[in-house]
């Protein structure tokens, strides 16, 4: 499956495509209210779709980032160029926790504000502190060395949200 396919099965707007990178917005209007637990799925299905956790393994490298934030979302431009885009803090933290995925040495990067509205346990995942270009405070981050876990991470706080 595409990126695309999966991102827009977990319910995200595909934003846009920048070389080897997607971006997909898990917009609450169209994801529903659990937004944040349905890009932690995607996520999940992104390492997966690239064979990480298959036999064979991974036929391309691929680092994930998951965070959320209010954003502006629209078309910005003019009457000659227009484009439909997110821009914020959020999409610029995004951007900078998938640059760390390799320094990380791991496939996904959950911010914690990611994490608690997913409503995944505090101590389902590392944490670590990091310090993001352009932010005053540093922000906790969660690794995730192999993505194949999240699916069972997810489903536990389900279980336990019902």
């Amino acid at each position: 499956r595409s990126s695309m396919d999966v991102l827009v099965q977990h319910d995200a707007i595909v934003e846009k495509f920048v070389g080897d990178e997607v971006v997909g917005l898990f917009l609450p209007f169209l994801a529903g209210p659990h937004h944040a637990e349905r890009a932690v799925e995607a996520a999940r299905a992104l390492i997966a779709s690239v064979g990480y956790g298959s036999p064979a393994g991974p036929w391309l490298p691929l680092g994930v980032a998951v965070h959320t934030g209010p954003a502006f979302v629209g078309i910005v431009g003019s009457q000659d160029a227009r484009d439909f885009t997110a821009l914020g803090d959020p999409v610029n933290v995004t951007a900078r926790l998938q640059d760390m995925t390799k320094a990380h040495n791991c496939e996904v990067i959950i911010s914690d504000e990611v994490r608690a509205r997913a409503g995944l346990p505090e101590d389902a995942l590392p944490a670590t502190e990091v310090t993001i270009r352009g932010r005053n405070e540093p922000m906790q981050i969660r690794t995730v060395t192999d993505a194949t876990t999240l699916a069972t991470i997810v489903g536990d706080a389900k279980a336990s949200a019902a």
